[in-house]
C-alpha cells in the first residue's frame, strides 16, 4: 500500500542515487588525479563539471525534502537487495531496490551528468572565444 504521495517518490529517489553518485565521482577525480596521465586536466574537468550538476542537484533535492517533512532511512542490505524506509510525516513506505539495478542506475546516472558536465564545460569555452 503506498502512503507515499507519487509526485515525491523521484526525489526519495535521488536521496539514494545521487550521494552514490557524487561518492563514485569523488574516487574517481582521486584515481585520475594519481595516475601516470600525461594530460589529467580534460579528465579531471569532466569529473569536476559532473559532481558540481550533481551536488547542486543533491542541494535542490535535500531542500524540497526538508520543506516536506521527507526522510530516508536505509533499513537493511544483504548480497541482493537493499531496503529503504521513505517516510512523509506520519506516513512510512518500505521500498526494497536489487542492488544489481542501484548499481546500474547510478551507471547511467553518471553518463548523464558526464554530458551535462561536458556540455556545461563547451559552453564555456565557447564564450571564452
Amino acid at each position: 500500500m503506498l502512503f507515499i504521495p507519487h509526485d515525491m517518490l523521484p526525489h526519495f529517489e535521488n536521496m539514494i542515487y545521487l550521494p552514490m553518485v557524487i561518492k563514485i565521482l569523488e574516487r574517481d577525480r582521486e584515481t585520475i588525479e594519481i595516475s601516470p596521465f600525461k594530460l589529467k586536466g580534460p579528465y579531471v574537468d569532466i569529473v569536476e563539471n559532473a559532481l558540481k550538476i550533481a551536488r547542486t542537484e543533491l542541494k535542490k533535492t535535500n531542500i524540497y525534502a526538508r520543506n516536506r517533512n521527507m526522510k530516508l532511512i536505509k533499513k537493511s542490505k544483504d548480497s541482493t537487495f537493499t531496503e529503504y524506509a521513505f517516510v512523509h510525516g506520519d506516513n512510512e513506505d518500505t521500498r526494497r531496490y536489487l542492488n544489481v539495478r542501484l548499481r546500474n542506475h547510478t551507471e547511467e546516472l553518471m553518463s548523464i551528468y558526464f554530458e551535462k558536465g561536458i556540455l556545461n564545460n563547451e559552453r564555456k569555452t565557447t564564450a571564452n572565444l
